[in-house]
């Protein structure tokens, strides 16, 4: 019954950054590289739309940040292109619709803190014509448009440029990011914003409190905008215990989240780094140990999206109606961008 609904649901992703596995081969390896490496555990998965955001390693900021990004966001098309029998590159909810009815993956590019643009928010555009429709403004640091939440210390909001480039997303209809987005900037953000908001990879501050994570109130405001909290899987953002980096702990997460933003506003934002991690070398994951955390600590079963009817299983386990679980698994993300990408 499981892999039946599993099959059945549309299974939305909002957070993998395969494009950094990718795009780190040489661009003629780029569409067979996906096909072999990433796309079988897609299906596995039983993925219908996956978000894929351009993250630039600081190796390449800031001095490369912009000519990496536009490398990744071609390696999207490329890859794309390259299996247009099981993928498509989607730039509106048409198109998303189209995808998944033809029995392919529908892709949505996004950007993750905007290296590269920063101030030239004029920018933002040219991305856009590019095909990217989701995109943050910050990740652990500080940047020229806001804080993330690793400063939350300064209690700083968006800058200018910050303020101009939510109204030049609103404008263009590209969707805005608040996870990694500081505490006070997610609250500046609430102040300004007139679309609805989406938080790709982001769990419950009230089961584990951790920067990364949002709060009760942030919960129910990104919901209030008509918005959808995608849940992250990273282990460490989970729980603080090895011990207990569970499954369950995971659902935990999913739960308190419905309970307090309701059932249409919570979806997935995995974030599997591990399976990334392992497609890169150093100095790509040593660089980020500095962090805190074990990039590669993860739920067991978990590592990649093969294991996302885990999820489906679990959750009805625990006794919810199927249509609440296939909301939650990718119907609400898919009806979110049914919204804002008309």
């Amino acid at each position: 019954m499981t892999l039946t609904l599993h099959q059945r649901a549309v299974v939305a992703d909002t957070h993998n950054d395969l494009l950094m596995a990718v795009s780190a081969r040489p661009p003629e390896m780029w569409a067979s590289f996906f096909r072999e490496r990433w796309l079988p555990q897609l299906l596995d998965g039983g993925v219908n739309l996956q978000v894929l955001p351009v993250f630039i390693d600081d190796q390449y900021r800031p001095e490369g940040a912009l000519r990496q990004t536009l490398r990744m966001i071609e390696c999207a098309h490329v890859l794309a292109e390259g299996n247009p029998d099981h993928v498509s590159l989607c730039l509106d909810a048409a198109a998303i619709d189209r995808a998944i009815d033809e029995g392919k993956i529908a892709l949505v590019l996004a950007m993750e803190s905007m290296p590269g643009i920063d101030e030239s928010v004029e920018l933002i555009s040219t991305v856009h014509r590019l095909g990217v429709r989701v995109a943050s403004i910050a990740h652990f640091g500080r940047t020229p448009l806001a804080d993330g939440s690793g400063e939350d210390a300064t209690g700083s909001g968006l800058t200018s440029h910050g303020v101009a480039a939510l109204q030049e997303m609103e404008r263009l209809g590209v969707v805005f990011d608040v996870s990694h987005l500081g505490a006070s900037g997610v609250a500046h953000v609430l102040e300004l914003t007139t679309r609805p908001l989406i938080a790709t990879h982001s769990s419950a501050r009230a089961l584990r409190d951790h920067h990364r994570n949002l709060t009760d109130d942030q919960l129910r405001a990104v919901a209030a905008t008509g918005g959808v909290i995608c849940v992250n899987f990273f282990a460490p953002f989970l729980a603080e215990e090895p011990a207990d980096m569970t499954l369950d702990r995971l659902l935990d997460h999913i739960e308190h989240i419905v309970s307090v933003a309701g059932i249409d506003h919570v979806g997935l934002g995995p974030d599997f780094i591990r399976e990334v991690m392992d497609d890169l070398t150093p100095p790509c994951c040593e660089d980020l140990q500095p962090r805190g955390v074990d990039v590669k600590a993860c739920i067991p079963g978990l590592e990649g999206p093969a294991g996302l009817p885990m999820v489906t299983e679990g959750l009805l386990g625990r006794g919810w109606p199927e249509k609440d679980v296939m909301q939650v698994i990718g119907g609400n993300v898919h009806r979110f961008f049914g919204e804002t990408l008309a």
